[in-house]
């Protein structure tokens, strides 16, 4: 069976990840979805729609095979606007997971290097180094928890569901997989953002709140546009809006 994420096609009830974004696939897989920026590294990496829906395919293999991650289990993200955590996020979607802030009491958490402390209430802990070259954590990674960068590499491009993900399935801060998908696609519409936008973003996704979330990730995909995010970002970003053939800039 072939991912619905990858082919664009999905049948049944949906995922948030299903829902924002088969449409993208299904219009045009090959143009740019994520462009990122960190400005502290000069990382520029720019993913097709099929790059990044086969991203977020393995990241959904790696937490149910490896980390058991099941329909309705909450799952703690502790990681900054990266193109990795959009791949988390909608990974953690594809399970049928919900997305939580708090470590405590998650069955999962996952976290960059600064936050794998915190992450330790959790249980379980994915570590991401957020490496441009894909190296791991190496010993920074606590004992017991699972290294993203060298354990994601292994597992296969198609994910493929073992059920089907009920609408009223919790998916985000306590809102169910229905309400997350209505309100990414309402803010999308207040932001009158369209499919034809490249929208350049600079802002933080706190899961906790999911106001920014919302509106620096979920709606962008929502309305179909392509995303250009920037980590650290260094003085004004004019030029680059320029280059990158910006039509949106959220703040």
């Amino acid at each position: 069976m072939v991912n619905a994420l990858a082919t664009g096609i999905a049948s049944g009830p949906m995922t948030v990840s299903d829902a924002l974004l088969s449409p993208l696939l299904a219009a045009d897989p090959a143009r740019p979805l994520i462009t990122f920026y960190d400005d502290a590294t000069g990382e520029r990496i720019e993913l097709s729609g099929a790059t990044f829906a086969n991203w977020v395919a393995k990241t959904a293999n790696l937490l149910r095979d490896e980390c058991d991650v099941e329909p309705g289990a909450p799952v703690a993200v502790l990681l900054p606007a990266h193109w990795q955590t959009a791949a988390a996020l909608c990974a953690v979607w594809s399970c049928g997971a919900e997305i939580v802030a708090d470590p405590a009491g998650a069955e999962v958490a996952l976290a960059d290097a600064e936050h794998l402390e915190e992450a330790g209430s959790a249980g379980l802990v994915v570590g991401f180094s957020l490496d441009a070259f894909g190296q791991g954590l190496g010993d920074a990674l606590p004992g017991g928890a699972v290294d993203y960068a060298t354990e994601v590499r292994v597992h296969g491009d198609h994910f493929d569901p073992l059920a089907p993900v009920p609408d009223d399935t919790p998916a985000l801060a306590g809102a169910d997989v229905a309400t997350v998908v209505a309100t990414a696609r309402a803010r999308a519409a207040e932001l009158g953002l369209s499919a034809d936008d490249r929208v350049l973003a600079t802002g933080a996704w706190p899961v906790a709140t999911a106001g920014g979330l919302v509106d620096g990730f979920l709606a962008v995909l929502a309305a179909g546009a392509s995303l250009v995010q920037v980590r650290h970002p260094a003085g004004d970003q004019t030029h680059r809006a320029g280059t990158e053939k910006v039509t949106r800039t959220l703040a």
